[in-house]
């Protein structure tokens, strides 16, 4: 009796985690964000000299059916070998200050547009680079949730 119990449970606890998206933070009756980042990779631009632009747009989603609120967004940008290069957040003020809601129906998405401006001092460094967004907010009752993806990076 107690192995089909054991049983039972390793099959649901391999159904709930079977439907997760990857990078996605979900908890049962709290509201969950997702995103996607366009383009993948995020094309650098050229500005002059060094200085290139890396426009991408963040695209949130509630996933959870709960109203959230979106706190901060972070780029972390590497080497594939971990070497961190660099990071840039937005917090909800700013975003807010950029003409974005950062407040989320249930169901809902909201798309977040940047362009951060960077010098880059060797062209090579494209071979490699990659970057972390990770969306961070909390739902109506306080509770956290957090999304996170990888792109690539490329001239």
């Amino acid at each position: 009796m107690k192995i089909d119990k054991l049983l039972f449970a390793l099959v649901m606890a391999l159904v709930a985690c079977s439907g997760a998206q990857p990078g996605v933070t979900s908890v049962p009756g709290q509201g969950a964000v997702a995103i996607d980042v366009i383009p993948n990779p995020i094309v650098a631009t050229p500005v002059s000299g060094n200085t290139y632009d890396f426009p991408f747009v963040v695209v949130v989603r509630e996933t959870g059916g709960r109203p959230i609120n979106v706190q901060r967004v972070t780029a972390t940008v590497s080497l594939g070998g971990g070497l961190t290069l660099g990071q840039e957040s937005w917090d909800a003020e700013r975003i807010r200050s950029m003409g974005y809601n950062t407040a989320l129906a249930p169901h809902s998405e909201v798309r977040y547009r940047f362009s951060p401006r960077k010098e880059v001092p060797d062209d090579r460094l494209f071979g490699g680079v990659q970057a972390e967004l990770k969306v961070e907010a909390t739902d109506d009752t306080g509770a956290a949730t957090s999304a996170t993806t990888v792109v690539t990076v490329r001239r």
